[in-house]
């Protein structure tokens, strides 16, 4: 049944107000002396007319509507979605951290310096790099920040690399990021394991190539078991080896990115390190780079010089600055933070629990979806909802479908390589209970699809807004907010 304030979308009436500001006490401005006049209203801005009270309670009822992880399991793949300790929350929030300002005198903001260099250090070891900069405020800006210096490093060789290698199970950021940066991307094909084709990138590897991206566990949550030799392969032919840190919770103090033979590495900790994920940001992508490339990291670098923290701007071959001041700092002090607390021997344990996690629940689904790669898996793994489509239901169909029962679906047709693909990673935070109950809802879809296909192709059934017409919203989406259109909305929602 639709409650009464779902129902009411336009709730301003006139005369209605939300505030109680004082009478100006400057004096009357005449904004046709300030302000070109194609930039001031003929008429007065039509915003809502509504109580304080009304807007509490708008912003809460959709709040409430809203899924997040601290309200329901989130087993997105590939995303290292979880939970977000308040311990974060309240050292972010601290004064010292959060009323200073990037533009103070740097013997003013020591200990805001000291933080942000011994998370440069910790990072580094966590990856085998020999110096981390913190600026790139996400993990597709700390590609391209890794491709920049990849450029700058062969350039200052006297070489032209232009090819940059790509696994088909990769990040769409990956060849994006490439792009971007200038180079051709070529795509590396997998094997029949779902790792990469040795033989393959064999073929593509030349004295064109710049440098092969690749995460490892990959994007189908496998280890790539010839790492070493395909660090090799790369190195012989003169380009450089780039981690994606996507799925670094999957390794974190089993082994590091520069153990496999990587020479540049971007991680994202607003996923691995436990910085608010989702909606846009704020986000976090650290680079950390072997000794060679470390002239070229982005300026400026925080370093120490006896007692004090500086700020080096003096590098001359570094590719400048690629963010605004030094980095998301809060997102920075939320990672800080969770490192701190976890330390070495809790950090090993990320690893071990999130593997455990999604090797459980794979084992629990294999036997009602199909399962391309039967391998022990690291922090994710895939399924397909191929036999499904056979029966006339789609993987999209079932993921709306476990909408119904609360749960965010896991990510779908992603890899591409992967026919109707499910891609779940339930995490390290999560416990066997949820784990369970998402098998059993998981698994009832799958009968339902057998038995009953119409209640997973009508859903979902319980949300605000049922089955939408997808087509109709990627080409006529509504970006903005209209009264007229609202109100007419408002009566086809109450007659339907």
């Amino acid at each position: 049944m639709v409650e009464y304030n779902d129902l009411i979308f336009e709730i301003s009436r006139q005369g209605r107000v939300g505030s109680n500001l004082p009478e100006s006490d400057v004096g009357h401005v005449d904004l046709q002396d300030k302000l070109p006049k194609h930039l001031i209203r003929d008429v007065p801005a039509e915003l809502p007319e509504v109580s304080e009270l009304q807007i509490a309670r708008h912003y809460t009822a959709l709040s409430n509507k809203n899924h997040g992880i601290d309200n329901g399991f989130y087993p997105l793949g590939s995303c290292t979605m979880k939970y977000n300790p308040k311990i974060n929350e309240t050292v972010a929030r601290l004064e010292g951290f959060s009323r200073i300002h990037p533009y103070q005198p740097v013997e003013t903001v020591q200990g805001a310096l000291e933080v942000l260099y011994e998370l440069q250090e910790e990072l580094a070891v966590i990856t085998g790099m020999d110096a981390v900069t913190l600026q790139p405020s996400a993990g597709a800006q700390g590609e391209w920040t890794g491709l920049m210096m990849v450029k700058a490093y062969h350039a200052q060789k006297g070489e032209t690399r232009t090819k940059v290698l790509v696994p088909d199970s990769a990040h769409g950021t990956n060849p994006a990021s490439a792009t971007v940066a200038g180079f051709e991307t070529i795509t590396i094909p997998s094997n029949k394991n779902g790792l990469v084709d040795l033989e393959e990138l064999k073929k593509h590897v030349g004295s064109d190539t710049a440098a092969l991206m690749l995460t490892n566990p990959n994007t189908l949550g496998l280890f790539e078991t010839e790492i070493l030799e395909i660090a090799e392969v790369v190195h012989e032919a003169g380009g450089l080896l780039y981690y994606d840190g996507a799925n670094a919770n999957a390794i974190l103090g089993k082994t590091t990115p520069g153990s496999m033979g990587f020479d540049i590495v971007h991680l994202n900790l607003h996923k691995t390190f436990t910085g608010p994920h989702g909606g846009g940001g704020p986000g976090a992508g650290p680079v950390g780079v072997k000794a060679k490339l470390i002239p070229y990291l982005p300026v400026p670098r925080v370093e120490k010089e006896n007692d004090q923290y500086v700020l080096n701007y003096n590098e001359p071959l570094s590719i400048g600055r690629v963010k605004g001041y030094y980095g998301n700092f809060g997102i920075l002090l939320r990672a800080y933070t969770y490192i701190r607390t976890m330390g070495n021997v809790g950090l090993r344990e990320v690893s071990e629990s999130a593997v455990l996690h999604a090797n459980y629940l794979r084992k629990r689904l294999e036997p009602y979806f199909d399962a391309p790669y039967s391998q022990v898996c690291k922090h994710e793994f895939v399924l397909s909802g191929s036999r499904q489509k056979k029966l006339g239901v789609r993987t999209l169909d079932m993921a709306k479908r476990l909408l119904d029962f609360g749960y965010h679906p896991p990510t779908i047709y992603f890899p591409l390589n992967v026919e109707e693909c499910l891609m779940i990673e339930p995490t390290e935070t999560e416990s066997k209970e949820t784990l369970d109950a998402f098998a059993d809802v998981m698994i009832q879809i799958a009968k339902e699809v057998e038995e009953n296909p119409s209640v997973v192709l009508e859903a979902p059934h319980t949300t605000v807004i049922g089955r939408l017409d997808e087509v109709k919203a990627a080409r006529q989406p509504i970006l903005r907010y209209v009264k007229e259109e609202a109100a007419e909305r408002e009566k086809e929602f109450a007659r339907s």
